[in-house]
Formats: structure tokens, sequence, C-alpha cells
């Protein structure tokens, strides 16, 4: 078979442009086709948009507390227009990073069109044959509609549409507790919106739930209705919406709103891209991998939300790069999950790596230990009169196996631990380091040393310490 190029990328969203870009690099001939928006879900109805609008959120509830500090503020006034321009100002500024310019500079062909897999090789795009001895899915997912009666005959929102809103809604019904649920819920209701979730179990159900807790609390504080239970049926139109809900504890309860948000996960794009007719293999929660990201055919690779697997950007972007090796290399790169972090973005944050308390005693039973430090008694957090939360740091014996963090600005705490959970550092190593003071990195550096403080300070080293001591005596 004569090839086109080294290598057929379908998807431009973090994970192929990751992939198309990695191999262009290194001067192999790499073609991306795009169907719809490059930057994919992450730049035009995700990541970018929500972390604009929680940030004007932000400006608005700093301003609801009218003195802090011995500082005053003004009341809020919250201009919607000037919020959807904000968020659409964030986007264009960083579109260019994605844009085909950009990748055609970078040595990559971009095809704008939809692509149909032919073969194990053999990709056809607007009456044009390609042809690579490597093909990478990167399509991505959309959001997960779920079967509810009358949801199909009723206007209802997702992260597809929500950031185009040209008015702000006044009373908002989430369906879902997830990560975009939590972080919409509480953005809208900052801004003034009325807002209730709905959800039939845990919220947040992968975090670790005393952080949860935390969350639930300053929401519940700030206004944000939570009603646990199932929703059972819509009704209503335009800018009147009625769920009838059906209780976790039991009864119904019937929920109004202006607007409904559906925000009950992400399904992976899986289909009509020809790949079942090719014999690739495709499950309920997405395209089936193995763990080089390597379909059941082996010279289709999977990568980022289209295939089974977690669901975030940077794992997109590290899947591109695993995979973008590989085909440059020849040689097998294997996804390890192992220190998976993942931020949400509410405030105060709540960030996890590794496994949480429950996973951990799940899989090691009473081999786990524990550590937790509150930020009440970190010494910027006080200084900064923001001491809510803190960090559960999960061991078995020395070896941490996971980290829970609620509290400002708290994904920006998880980067030592990428390297003790995979064992490029230690816990000794970060508890003996020096930390500029004062800074919310300090209590990584307790929670450290906290675990190593009943051998540092035990019997034996006691015992040493004494003797040291006795000889520096006589020796005087």
């Amino acid at each position: 078979m004569k090839f086109t190029h080294d290598v057929i990328v379908i998807g431009g969203g973090a994970a192929g442009l990751t992939a198309a870009g990695g191999v262009a690099l290194f001067g192999l001939k790499a073609v991306l086709v795009e169907g719809h928006k490059m930057g994919g879900e992450c730049l035009n109805n995700g990541c970018v948009p929500s972390k604009a609008l929680i940030t004007a959120a932000k400006r608005a509830a700093e301003a609801r507390v009218p003195t802090k500090h011995g500082v005053t503020l003004a009341e809020p006034k919250v201009d919607w227009r000037g919020v959807h321009e904000h968020i659409h100002d964030a986007i264009a500024h960083i579109e260019h990073h994605d844009s085909v310019e950009t990748f055609e500079g970078m040595g990559v062909e971009v095809i704008k069109g939809w692509a149909t897999v032919t073969g194990k090789h053999s990709v056809e795009v607007d009456g044009r044959t390609l042809r690579a001895p490597r093909i990478v899915i990167a399509t991505g997912s959309k959001p997960a509609v779920p079967p509810i009666e009358g949801l199909d005959g009723v206007p209802y929102l997702t992260n597809e549409n929500l950031f185009d809103l040209t008015e702000q809604p006044a009373n908002l019904v989430i369906i879902g507790g997830g990560v975009i649920g939590m972080e919409m819920a509480q953005a809208f209701r900052r801004l003034g919106t009325h807002v209730t979730v709905i959800n039939p179990g845990p919220l947040m159900g992968r975090d670790d739930p005393d952080s949860v807790a935390v969350v639930r609390g300053v929401m519940e504080e700030e206004g944000v209705r939570f009603v646990d239970g199932k929703v059972a049926r819509v009704e209503g139109n335009a800018g009147a919406i009625r769920a009838h809900v059906t209780l976790s504890g039991g009864g119904s309860e019937t929920v109004d709103g202006s607007h409904l948000l559906v925000a009950v996960g992400r399904k992976a794009n899986a289909s009509g891209f020809g790949l079942e007719d090719v014999g690739v293999a495709i499950g309920r929660n997405g395209i089936e991998t193995d763990k080089r990201r390597r379909t059941s055919v082996k010279s289709i690779y999977a990568i980022g939300d289209c295939r089974d697997g977690p669901r975030l950007t940077h794992v997109s972007g590290y899947e591109g790069s695993n995979v973008a090796l590989e085909i440059v290399t020849g040689l097998p790169t294997k996804v390890d999950y192992t220190a998976l972090p993942w931020v949400t973005f509410t405030e105060p944050e709540i960030a996890q790596i590794g496994l949480t308390e429950k996973d951990a005693r799940e899989q090691h039973g009473e081999k786990i230990t524990v550590v937790r430090q509150e930020f009440s008694e970190n010494e910027r957090a006080t200084a900064e009169g923001s001491t809510l939360g803190h960090m559960k740091m999960v061991l078995k014996g020395k070896k941490v196996l996971g980290v829970s963090i609620v509290g400002k600005n708290a994904g920006e705490l998880l980067l030592p631990f990428t390297q003790t959970i995979t064992g490029k550092s230690s816990t000794f190593a970060l508890g003996s380091a020096i930390i500029s003071y004062p800074t919310r990195s300090e209590i990584s550096k307790a929670a450290a040393f906290a675990a190593w403080e009943p051998t540092v300070f035990g019997s034996l080293p006691k015992k040493y310490a004494a003797l040291v001591a006795k000889m520096r005596r006589m020796m005087n």
C-alpha cells in the first residue's frame, strides 16, 4: 500500500492536537481532520468558558461581603452582557493556540471535514482517500442525555449551548451534581440566579466525601438549593420548566425554573466514523483500548474522551503525547494513572490525586493510615482570613496512595504529590524541604512531616539522641 502520510489524526481537540503536533514536530507527515471547531470541547464549551464564568462569579461573591479585613466594597452590579463578552473574549484570546494556522506552521496538514475510517490504514474525507500506517481517533465526547420522560419535548441546556446565553437565567434548575453541575451552580448563584441542583446520589461521587461536604455547606450558605432525588419527568416550555422529582428519602417534589441545565456526564463520540465496519470494538463507555491506547485493530489508536477511560483535558494531552512518542520512536508507551490529578473549581476548590480514602481502604483495608492537616493551622490561610478546608494524605506505610484537598486554590497544591505517589520523590524529602513562608504549600510539608513524626521522634531516635548527649557531656 502506498501511504499518503505517516499518521492520520481524526479530531482537533486536546488529544488530537497534541498527537498530530507531536508527530509533525519530529518531521513526520501528519494530517489532522476536524469536522467542527479546532480546540474541541475544552476551548469552545468546556474548561475555558466555564473558568471565565467562574472568575466573573468570584468577583461578584467577593463584593457581596460588604466589609472584610477593614475594607468595605460596594454591592456588585452584574451586567450579563459583560459576563458573556468576558467568556467569549477568553475563548478568542486562547483559540489561536489551537488554530489551523498554528498547526500548519508545525507542519501538520489540516483538513476541515468529516472523516470515515474505511480500513485499518485508510480514511475517506470529502471524497479524498488518506492512507497511513497509523490512525489516531480523537473524536472527543458530548453531553450525556438521560432517559427522562418529557425531556425531548422541553428546551434544555448543556455545556454546548450554556455559554451562548445572551440573557441571564432567573431560576436555573440543574440535573446532575457532578463537576459541571456543581461549578455552574455556584457560579450562576453568585451572579444572582436562583439555583436548584437535583442529584439522585452522592454529590461529586468520585471525590472524597469530607471534601464534598465542605463545598456543599458553602454553596448552601450562598443560596444554592439541593434536592436529593431523581428526576422522573419534566414538562414546560421556554421560561417555565417543571421537574417532577422522586426524592431519595421517599416522597416526591416538583421543582420549577426558567431554565434547565442537564449535566449528568459525558458520552463518547465513537459512532458515525466507520469504526465498527473495520472491526474496532466499542463498549458502553467508549472505544475499547489497551494501555497503549490501541484499539482492537492494532494500527488504530483511540485517545482522549472517545475511549473508555478518564475524561479530563490533561489526560487527553498526556495520551496524545504518549501516542505521538510511540509513533515516532516505534517503542511502546503505556498510560499510568497511579498519580492522576483532578480539580473541581468551586470555591473552595476540591483537588484529588491518586486514591481517595474510601478507595484506598477498599483496596488495602486496615493497612491504610490517614494524615489530616487543617488550613486553620496554616499561617498564610490565617493571614488571608480563609481557613476553611483541609488536606488528607492517604498512606500505606510511608507510601502515598492519594491526597484529597479542599480549600482556597487547592489545585495548586497537587504538584509535589505527582512525584511522591510515583516514587520519584518521598514524603521524607517533602517533609524536610524548605518551603517559602507564608504559603499554603506549607500544609503539604506539614502533612508529609506528620507521616514521619512517629518514626523521627520514636524510641530509637530518642535513645540515640540521649547517647550522643551523654557522650558530649563526658567529652566536656
